[in-house]
């Protein structure tokens, strides 16, 4: 990462950033799980990292209505060819401040069994993980379930 890395508060315009990149940043089609709903209502919570002002990273969090101590990381990318530069980790972070200022002490995401990387970051960020929970998402959908208490880092 360099100097010129820029952490801020997503908002809604930076939606067509997002998606614009999501499916090359993945390797295959994933952005009909990001719906621009997300940063329509939960920009405040969510957030993107610029270098030289080009998007090279982004964390849609949000949290909880319904789980009073509960934060919810829904998507997190970081461009290739900054991965293993600790943008990752930074963009975690920086929730996970978010979510304890605002009295979370639980935070929650979910990823699908496949996604090796996502399983390997997440236990690497001191996450416990579950699963795979058969079903999770509905017949023959299983995911991955991750929980980090805020109090245990």
């Amino acid at each position: 990462m360099s100097e010129s890395l820029r952490l801020r508060s997503a908002d809604p315009g930076d939606y067509d950033r997002i998606v614009a990149v999501v499916d090359d940043w993945w390797g295959r089609p994933i952005r009909s799980i990001l719906p621009r709903l997300f940063l329509d209502h939960f920009y405040r919570t969510s957030m993107v990292a610029e270098e030289d002002g080009e998007l090279v990273g982004f964390l849609v969090g949000f949290l909880s209505p319904s789980v009073a101590d509960a934060a919810y990381i829904h998507f997190v990318g970081v461009d290739p060819r900054l991965r293993g530069s600790g943008l990752g980790r930074l963009l975690y972070q920086r929730f996970f401040e978010l979510a304890g200022a605002e009295h979370r002490t639980s935070i929650r995401a979910i990823t699908s069994p496949q996604n090796h990387g996502s399983i390997a970051f997440h236990t690497a960020m001191g996450f416990t993980v579950v699963g795979p929970v058969p079903d999770y998402d509905g017949p023959e959908v299983d995911r991955i379930v991750f929980q980090l208490q805020l109090d245990s880092q």
